[in-house]
């Protein structure tokens, strides 16, 4: 009695016919093809699909066998019409698939679990085939040593590899030879194969000329003509895996993560370690206890498995949202935040109270705002980011906080020009970097550090407030706010005999000098500030400065007020015991989320 095998389509893209067939030999067996199958594979080729060029490779490989063995193979079946090509998805192509199966009495051969249950219920007689097991070592593999981070290959061109760590790192030649086009077809097959096999694996993007798979660890993007010039795979993989610990961030900044940064945006040039860091503030909020989730596409954070990873649900971060929303996480990351809905789902989620982390490609921190700037409105800024940590050479090199506020800018003077303001911070000094505003119907960035110098005119002026004013306070400060108003800033015992009863002193100051002057208290006297980082060790606190102000004086205040002055001793560190009542009120600054500043007093 004849044998008919009748293989669906993804029989044929799993490869392991040729194996059924072996094991059939010495019986009269007949290779049934439907028609059905055949044009499913050429679809998915034309649209340049791996799964189609694979199962058309494999049919040519099966008919070659059929042939030297004497089996027949022949196409059956009805051709898909335009209605049932759209109603693929539907099962409309795999009913096909089954009449054929039906009407020659055979066996259906299928890796797919569905379209085997299906054609159990109609009482076809099924084999579901068992998907590949992944080798523990795939081939591509023997380029990568411990601190390669990236595999190119390109038919044609010698292999290459980028090695070292994030953000420093070379490009190597790993040989000689070029690299030909049946090498990349093997381990993209290997690849699609392993892929399909492992739970841990994902195809992230197939289209026409490009895929995308996340294997493992591996991201791997595989780029085929028309959408390239030749066929190129290019596999990315992580080096370091690294705790929040490692980056030996300040208490203060560890402060502030824990209790108030809830709008974080991780920016960074591309390979300088952003992920890897995103990936270490995930497992730090997890062992605080919250619930995590992430957003990716491809999905590639390394994270563990009781932080859940989501892709876009049916091409959409929108309809990902909307899921998101109802589990209810505390946290959600957002990887590689580049399309401008992208943008919107990441400022809606903070606005509905979701505590969000992105990701953004960025050379330096205002950069990453900008693109914010042009997708959302300037007074939303604030409440979608209140913090921006900026990423280069694997390390936090800058974090800058984000707040809104009502003044007149910098470089203004009339009162009548007070606007909306979005001030960028440098956290660790407090220092105001960066003005964001509306002039006009423009939104402008304003960077303050650096501000032009006063003119020989306007030092003059300066010069000459300051001898009327030294017999008050011989530390006073003036700065001209314009050409006929001053400010003063002199000691706070100063003040009462600055203004005089009813005001009279500062009138006549005002009369002589011909220029309008405002009085105000200043705090201690200010000082070059230092930048530092905090460390809280078992009984002390401990700030790290630099050990170029090994025997100087350090001035320690919090919101302006100082709380103790401190000798730095040769290694840069000052050491401040947590018993002490010093250390008490650092304490209880850090836990207030308050202003603490370092300055060098000689």
């Amino acid at each position: 009695m004849e044998e008919v095998v009748v293989p669906d389509t993804s029989a044929l893209i799993e490869g392991k016919l040729k194996e059924a067939l072996k094991a059939m030999e010495g019986r009269r067996v007949r290779v049934a093809v439907p028609l059905a199958a055949l044009d499913e594979l050429q679809a998915q080729a034309s649209k340049g699909r791996e799964s189609g060029w694979m199962g058309l490779k494999e049919l040519i490989r099966l008919r070659k066998l059929c042939e030297k063995k004497g089996v027949s193979l022949s196409f059956m079946g009805e051709r898909p019409s335009m209605e049932d090509i759209k109603l693929a998805n539907s099962g409309r192509i795999d009913a096909l698939i089954i009449d054929v199966a039906r009407r020659m009495g055979g066996v259906l051969y299928t890796a797919d679990q569905v379209q085997a249950r299906v054609a159990e219920a109609e009482g076809v007689a099924v084999k579901l085939i068992r998907r590949r097991i992944r080798r523990k070592r795939l081939e591509f593999e023997k380029f990568f040593t411990a601190d390669t981070l990236s595999l190119h290959l390109k038919e044609g061109v010698p292999p290459l590899a980028k090695r070292g760590l994030p953000g420093k790192f070379s490009l190597v030649k790993l040989r000689d030879t070029p690299s030909t086009l049946n090498e990349l077809e093997r381990y993209i097959k290997e690849i699609f194969d392993a892929a399909k096999a492992d739970r841990n694996s994902f195809t992230e993007l197939s289209m026409r000329g490009a895929m995308i798979i996340q294997l493992g660890r591996y991201r791997i993007a595989v780029a085929r003509p028309p959408f390239s010039d030749g066929v190129e795979l290019t596999i990315v993989r992580p080096t370091v895996e690294l705790k929040l610990e490692d980056y030996e961030l300040s208490s203060r900044l560890m402060m502030r993560l824990r209790e108030r940064a809830e709008g974080i945006l991780i920016a960074g040039p591309p390979g300088s370690g952003k992920t890897t860091f995103a990936s270490s503030l995930a497992e730090f909020y997890s062992k605080q206890g919250k619930i995590i989730k992430t957003l990716e596409s491809p999905r590639d954070l390394q994270v563990g498995p009781q932080i859940t990873q989501y892709s876009p649900l049916e091409g959409s971060f929108e309809k990902t949202a909307d899921i998101l929303l109802l589990v209810r996480p505390d946290y959600s990351i957002f990887d590689e935040i580049r399309k401008t809905p992208d943008f919107k789902v990441f400022a809606d989620l903070r606005s509905a109270g979701v505590g969000m982390i992105g990701v953004v490609h960025a050379s330096n921190p205002i950069d990453a705002i900008q693109r914010f700037m042009a997708r959302l409105e300037l007074g939303l800024i604030p409440q979608t980011i209140d913090t921006v940590i900026f990423i280069k050479y694997g390390r936090v090199e800058q974090v800058l906080t984000v707040s809104l506020t009502v003044k007149v800018p910098t470089g203004m003077v009339e009162a009548e020009l007070a606007r909306p303001v979005v001030e960028l911070k440098n956290f660790e000094t407090n220092e105001l970097e960066y003005e964001i505003y509306t002039f006009g119907e423009e939104n402008v960035v304003v960077p303050i550090k650096g501000e032009t110098p006063p003119s020989p005119a306007e030092r003059l002026a300066i010069q000459k407030i300051k001898e009327e004013i030294s017999r008050f306070d011989p530390e006073a400060e003036v700065r001209l706010l314009n050409p006929s108003r001053a400010l003063i800033k002199v000691r706070e015992e100063a003040v009462p005999s600055i203004i005089g009863k009813s005001g009279s002193t500062i009138s006549r100051l005002e009369e002589k000098l011909g220029i309008s002057l405002e009085v105000e208290a200043k705090g201690e006297a200010e000082h070059p500030t230092l930048p530092y980082r905090l460390k809280e060790l078992k009984n002390r606190w401990e700030l790290v400065i630099d050990k170029r102000h090994a025997g100087n004086m350090i001035n320690l205040q919090v919101e302006g007020k100082t709380v103790g002055r401190f000798k730095v001793n040769r290694k840069g560190k000052v050491t401040v015991p947590t018993r002490s009542e010093e250390g008490k009120k650092l304490e209880e600054a850090l836990k207030k989320g308050y202003d603490i500043k370092v300055s060098r007093i000689s």
